[in-house]
């Protein structure tokens, strides 16, 4: 064989080659594909910064307690003699001067408001690492609801393939039968329809794949879609007898009830916070700097310090609305704390009674099935030995192929429910 012929082989083998790897769907555990959504999917990422964002004001509301110093270089020059005479009580004289220094300041007390507003500021932040857990229990759900959903899409479509394939079989039978005039030509149109139906459920079926994994890609934190093979999860344990454990369960570790609560808490410490604005503040202030230029009169250099007290007298109410406006927030943050309970308790309940009830259905579409497949057997030995008709087989067809759907979905829809079941209670963080 000459060497460029050898050489066209071998590369169309390796492209054939490439492009049979390039088919093969990647494997994918449930694991996996959560540890792919907690490091790139979105929500998280934005949880994250957040709540980085909210302990930047904990640094900002801590900043009070330590001292603010600022440098400044002025140079002015006026007409001799002038002073400001409008504007205000004081008419200082303006000197010709350069003059560069730097100025301080120190809280020495406000009786309280600082402290609160870093109480108030740190619980929110705490609120914020909260929603940091809450929107990863979040993208779990979704991960495992879009794996198992994705499972059962794919075994629909398994199951609406082997439809397709015995029914054509039957439709084979059926025709060769009435070819030899044993059977009439309406048999064969019932064999037919019966055929027709099986594959536009096969057409839906993979759609719903395609759809499925749609999902599955979003749930990811990623943009293509992509075909996986799916590794199987072993069934959950039965859900337990009682529901009541759970709730509780779900009120002491559900990250939307604890940030709640740390948001309340917020809420109240800023009240008294904006209560404490009615008390007087003790600072003191400074200055020193240098006036290298400066007229007759004026010294070289200057320095001073002062404490400074402030005690609120008139401000037209403004203080003691806000505090007003502030515990009112507070006791509304309160009351939705227990709105929130109580929905959570509903939650729990619900997402209980769901998965009780489809772990109810393993048994008993595992028995339709059995049942389906011996009323098939029967149907299909009747119409062979000629005692059915065409209409009973096609009755117990459609009655197996329904029975082998509700099995392949009674399996994955479990492990939604038991998933569900676990974000309610917030286990899954």
């Amino acid at each position: 064989m000459p060497r460029s012929t050898l050489v066209f082989t071998f590369a169309i083998t390796a492209a054939l080659a490439g492009a049979a790897a390039a088919q093969t769907p990647q494997a994918l555990t449930l694991a996996q594909a959560e540890q792919t959504a907690l490091a790139n999917h979105p929500q998280i990422q934005a949880a994250q910064s957040s709540a980085l964002a909210a302990r930047e004001i904990v640094r900002e509301a801590r900043a009070a307690y330590f001292p603010t110093a600022f440098g400044s270089v002025t140079g002015a020059g006026a007409e001799n003699g002038s002073r400001i005479a409008a504007g205000g009580l004081n008419n200082p004289i303006i000197y010709d001067r350069l003059a560069g220094g730097i100025a301080f300041g120190q809280l020495l007390a406000d009786f309280g408001r600082t402290h609160a507003l870093v109480d108030s500021s740190s619980l929110n932040a705490q609120a914020q690492e909260q929603s940091v857990s809450g929107q990863r229990a979040v993208v779990l759900f979704e991960v495992d609801r879009a794996y198992y959903g994705a499972l059962r899409a794919q075994a629909v479509e398994r199951v609406a393939g082997a439809t397709v394939d015995a029914r054509q079989l039957v439709v084979n039978q059926v025709s060769a039968l009435a070819a030899a005039n044993l059977r009439s030509g309406l048999d064969v149109g019932f064999a037919r329809v019966n055929l027709s139906t099986a594959q536009l459920l096969l057409v839906q079926a993979q759609n719903d794949t395609e759809r499925a994994f749609a999902s599955l890609a979003a749930a990811l934190g990623g943009r293509s879609i992509s075909t996986y093979a799916l590794a199987e999860e072993p069934l959950p344990a039965a859900p337990p007898a009682d529901s009541a454990p759970l709730v509780a369960d779900a009120f002491r570790q559900r990250p939307d009830v604890i940030a709640a609560r740390f948001g309340a808490e917020s809420a109240a410490r800023f009240a008294d916070a904006e209560g404490d604005l009615a008390r007087p503040s003790l600072a003191a202030v400074g200055a020193a700097g240098l006036t290298p230029y400066h007229q007759t009169g004026i010294n070289d250099q200057y320095a001073a310090a002062a404490v400074n007290v402030n005690v609120p007298i008139l401000n037209g109410g403004l203080f003691a609305a806000r505090h007003a406006e502030a515990a009112l927030r507070a006791r509304a943050q309160r009351e939705r704390v227990r709105e929130l309970e109580n929905q959570v308790a509903r939650d729990v309940q619900i997402a209980w009674l769901n998965a009780r009830t489809a772990f109810q259905r393993l048994d008993l579409t595992s028995q339709l099935l059995d049942q389906a497949r011996q009323t098939l057997d029967l149907a299909q030995a009747r119409y062979n030995l000629g005692l059915g008709s065409i209409v009973e087989l096609n009755q117990a067809q459609l009655n197996q192929t329904q029975a082998e759907l509700e099995a392949a979905s009674a399996r994955y829809d479990y492990q939604v429910q038991v998933a569900a079941l676990a974000f309610a209670t917030g286990s899954r963080r």
